[in-house]
């Protein structure tokens, strides 16, 4: 997984799969491009994922989370529940606050 946070007037973190890094997924009228210079920081293990995430949180940070691995991460890290993922093309996706 990657893991990039962008300073801005709130504290933005992009974290997807390594694997869709670079990818487009579309869906009727939904669509996220992965692009590399949003989504692709440092990769870390889950459990420094999860770390972070709870970090970024306390942060009162805005996330946009894309993938199987990276979406469970968030979960466990508690940022995150299910009814708060969308699906586009099959990829679990969550944006926003939580």
């Amino acid at each position: 997984m990657y893991i990039k946070i962008h300073e801005a007037y709130r504290t933005i973190v992009a974290l997807a799969d390594a694997e869709l890094i670079g990818q487009t997924f579309s869906e009727g009228k939904r669509q996220i491009e992965l692009r590399p210079y949003f989504f692709q920081g440092d990769k870390k293990s889950k459990e420094e994922i999860i770390e972070i995430l709870k970090e970024m949180d306390k942060e009162d940070a805005t996330f946009n989370i894309v993938g199987e691995k990276s979406i469970q991460a968030a979960i466990m890290a508690g940022i995150i529940t299910k009814e708060g993922i969308i699906e586009i093309q099959g990829i679990p996706i969550a944006l926003g606050l939580f």
